[in-house]
């Protein structure tokens, strides 16, 4: 039996979803998370997906997770990277919030995550 490629991209309060989709689906070949909380780092070990991670250097209650989940990560052997745009707010690929999108940044990580994804759905 053939088995589906599962990829998920998901923003804001969705962010946190694609980490905690990384952490319950086990045929989940990558996920994407722009700006949302981190996965328990006791649930990280159960993370079989690769793992994008985009962040709003502004963004300081969500960041403030990174250290732990980055270190959580690394010690489990998980193959991740994990993006901080400088000076850009939370929601910085929103281009319906003028005060939040960035261009430069948001079209940064939009790459990053389509070459994730065509890397993974093209095994």
């Amino acid at each position: 039996m053939e088995m589906a490629r599962r990829d998920v991209l998901v923003s804001a309060g969705g962010g946190a979803m694609a980490n905690r989709l990384a952490v319950n689906d086990p045929q989940l070949q990558a996920a994407v998370a722009y700006y949302g909380s981190q996965a328990k780092t006791e649930d990280v070990p159960k993370i079989k997906s690769k793992v994008m991670l985009h962040y709003a250097g502004l963004d300081e209650r969500i960041n403030a997770g990174i250290p732990a989940y980055e270190e959580a990560l690394k010690a489990n052997n998980i193959d991740f990277k994990l993006y901080v745009y400088e000076d850009v707010n939370h929601a910085f690929n929103n281009d319906t919030s003028p005060t939040r999108y960035n261009e430069a940044a948001a079209k940064l990580a939009w790459g990053r995550t389509i070459d994730l994804f065509k890397a993974e759905l093209s095994k």
